[in-house]
């Protein structure tokens, strides 16, 4: 089976600090791919370097197959990598509904000819954005607040919009980042839900993440990673008894 994200011998680093040394891992379709490792790893700029946000040093980035070597963000964008940010990146003057609308994949408007040849066009496009967007929201138990604005939300609810946000991209690949960081309560078993459904649907996702306890319910699989490098594959259980980890992650002392 090909891979949906496929990473060979990735390096990248900014000045004397390295974030990728020698990276190389895949993620399949319906696959949940667990990045964990302490602050400073190297997990979101792996993160970054996928979606283009940052440009390798050397190696290769597959999506589908195809490299993605001089593709811009929203060139990856548009080929199907979703994201989701630690930092939620927002936008707090439009509303959840209008933050979900303008997240997706390909919308017909960004050329100024469509607007003047293709207006009714234009228009069913952006209606079935809508619909789509609510349909969204309903799995998210936000669409009574589709047309709130963002600042009237919980920080909970606002992860929530995040992961639609990114859900509105219906490409099959998804990273997603720290994506329970401060959340709990019936949003934490609602974005685990939706995670699980995503991955069920054929989406290859990946996830950075210190809630262990979501990993394991999550990921088969996951990657220990410190200083930019890998350092030990396997399952959640194999990596939870690796010393290395206990060492580097817990600050445990090595036997």
């Amino acid at each position: 089976m090909q891979a949906v994200i496929q990473i060979k011998d990735l390096n990248k680093q900014f000045g004397g600090i390295v974030v990728a040394d020698q990276i190389g891992l895949e993620v399949h379709a319906g696959e949940i791919l667990g990045l964990i490792g302490p602050n400073g790893a190297g997990k979101t700029s792996l993160f970054n370097l996928i979606s283009g946000l940052y440009a390798i040093d050397s190696g290769s980035i597959f999506l589908n197959g195809k490299p993605l070597a001089g593709m811009s963000t929203v060139q990856r964008a548009r080929q199907g990598i979703a994201r989701t940010w630690q930092h939620m990146r927002l936008f707090p003057s439009m509303s959840v509904l209008e933050n979900l609308c303008v997240a997706t994949r390909h919308f017909g408007a960004e050329n100024i000819l469509n607007l003047i040849v293709r207006p009714l066009s234009l228009k069913q496009a952006q209606a079935s954005t809508e619909q789509k967007a609510m349909h969204t929201l309903e799995r998210m138990q936000l669409h009574g607040l589709a047309h709130s604005s963002i600042g009237d939300l919980t920080f909970g609810q606002q992860k929530l919009v995040g992961l639609a946000r990114a859900l509105m991209n219906d490409g099959n690949c998804l990273l997603l980042d720290e994506p329970m960081a401060g959340v709990e309560g019936a949003a934490y078993e609602t974005i685990k839900d939706i995670v699980r459904e995503e991955a069920l649907s054929g989406r290859a996702i990946c996830v950075v993440e210190h809630n262990i306890s979501f990993v394991k319910d999550l990921c088969s699989t996951a990657i220990f990673m410190a200083n930019g490098k890998i350092l030990e594959r396997g399952t959640v259980d194999d990596l939870l008894a690796s010393k290395t980890l206990e060492t580097l992650y817990f600050g445990g002392a090595a036997a």
